[in-house]
């Protein structure tokens, strides 16, 4: 079981990869340095299977940007600081799920506050927080978070680096993490993914229509696909006989 915070390092420069694991060193002992790569290909090998809490990304790097390395995934689990000696990258980066965008040279106080940024990040969005017959999860705001009921989710969308949360109330939530995110967390309260773009709780499943993959009506009367990869698995948790 994992017990401290991880981090992947991705610079094309030895000195800025030194710089950073200083500063991680010195300032968040805490944080473990799991993975070093100076290009595109090493980091695409390495996040293919791993996935560290926080990730410091170079945007030029020698054989293609952070943005190429980005693209070859759907989604990216970590917090992504991106550094940089260039300003122009400013709102790519934030589309892409930026936590924070430090300009070289790293100014010690502008890296401590973009880490604390993400370990705060990371400590909200794993925060299942459990009250005698109550279950809440804890969503981040700007401001800090929002506790909601976890039976009140009737699904889940994904939508780029953002989750939309569906209440049964007909609220919705955007909460600037990835749905891979919450998966995890929610899978063990009756969740089922049935999409890349939609995660269920089957206790608000009103109605399965047949289809290549099929479609599920919810208690909001949302209508949501099934993916075919997904359809005998759902089928199967559901106990469903045709």
């Amino acid at each position: 079981m994992r017990t401290k915070i991880q981090a992947c390092i991705i610079d094309d420069e030895q000195d800025g990869r030194d710089y950073i694991s200083l500063l991680l060193q010195n300032e968040f002992p805490e944080i473990q340095i799991a993975f070093q790569a100076a290009s595109v290909e090493d980091a695409y090998i390495f996040l293919t299977k791993n996935s560290p809490d926080i990730l410091f990304l170079d945007i030029q790097l020698k054989d293609g940007n952070a943005f190429d390395l980005l693209s070859k995934f759907k989604e990216i689990q970590s917090e992504i600081i991106f550094i940089t000696a260039f300003e122009n990258f400013a709102i790519q980066a934030i589309k892409n799920g930026a936590t924070d965008y430090l300009l070289k040279p790293i100014k010690k106080i502008d890296f401590v506050t973009a880490v604390n940024k993400a370990l705060e990040n990371i400590k909200k969005t794993k925060a299942l927080i459990n009250n005698p017959g109550q279950n809440k999860i804890a969503l981040p705001t700007a401001q800090g978070f929002t506790l909601i009921d976890i039976a009140d989710i009737v699904h889940c969308e994904a939508d780029s680096n953002y989750t939309i949360f569906h209440l049964n109330n007909k609220t919705k939530i955007l909460i600037s993490k990835t749905l891979s995110d919450f998966e995890k967390h929610l899978l063990e309260y009756n969740f089922f993914r049935i999409h890349h773009k939609h995660l269920i709780n089957l206790s608000h499943l009103k109605e399965y229509m047949k289809g290549k993959g099929g479609q599920v009506v919810m208690t909001d009367n949302s209508v949501l696909e099934v993916s075919v990869r997904k359809k005998n698995d759902f089928l199967l948790r559901i106990e469903y006989r045709d």
